[in-house]
């Protein structure tokens, strides 16, 4: 299965107690592999500050996420449930490497699409950055 979706893309950002909020609406494809996991590709706006940028987003269950970001910006990010992995982080700025420690996946993709959720930490050379919330619908 591959086929054309509309991705809606909801991400917050919390430092102490101040957030963030990002909303990106954008087309996108969606692809189930032989395994029986989702695939999500999209490219990326001004809206997320990676205009130029293509972002793969690979789910595997509930445990394990990846997020691999090609173009202007590049990033390979692991989201592991209940882990810290320390991944590679590229802006328009500059590249730096950072930990993420996942709290919550809640993957709720089908066949038609459906929802995905990600809770995790961010930290710099061990300093906390920020908490961070990502909701996805695929329609």
């Amino acid at each position: 299965m591959n086929k054309e979706v509309l991705i809606t893309l909801k991400s917050i950002q919390w430092i102490d107690a101040e957030s963030s909020e990002t909303e990106l609406i954008t087309p996108g494809l969606y692809e189930k592999t032989p395994g029986g996991d989702y695939i999500i590709t999209y490219d990326e706006s001004m809206a997320t500050g990676f205009d130029g940028s293509k972002t793969v987003l690979s789910c595997y269950g509930d445990r394990l996420c990846t997020l691999n970001r090609s173009g202007n910006s590049s990033s390979d990010l692991i989201i592991e449930k209940e882990k810290k992995h320390y991944c590679h982080y590229g802006t328009p700025f500059g590249s730096f490497m950072m930990g993420i420690f996942t709290h919550k996946i809640d993957n709720r993709l089908n066949d038609n699409g459906g929802d995905i959720y990600m809770k995790y930490t961010i930290d710099i050379n061990s300093s906390y950055v920020s908490d961070n919330e990502i909701f996805m619908n695929i329609k």
